[in-house]
């Protein structure tokens, strides 16, 4: 059975559930997991690494490549309306 299968046969299932016990379990493992799997995609910076940002920052600072604050959100708002 392929995932998208697998994930069709759960939803039916998990909709006829009327136990609020067995939900509340699936909600907890759902975000648990989760959780997990963002935690696992972050990883520490070495200092080495992070020298290098805060030295590409300070070159952008000092060539101009920078946005003001104000008009990043304007940008923003626009594309979300």
């Amino acid at each position: 059975m392929d995932l998208q299968t697998r994930k069709i046969s759960f939803v039916q299932e998990f909709l006829k559930l009327q136990n609020e016990e067995i939900i509340s379990a699936l909600e907890r493992i759902l975000q648990k997991k989760k959780t997990e799997l963002t935690e696992k995609k972050f990883t520490p910076m070495s200092m080495q690494e992070l020298n290098d940002e805060i030295d590409q920052a300070m070159d952008d600072i000092t060539h101009g490549r920078v946005i003001e604050v104000s008009e990043l959100r304007k940008k923003y708002q626009q594309k979300w309306k």
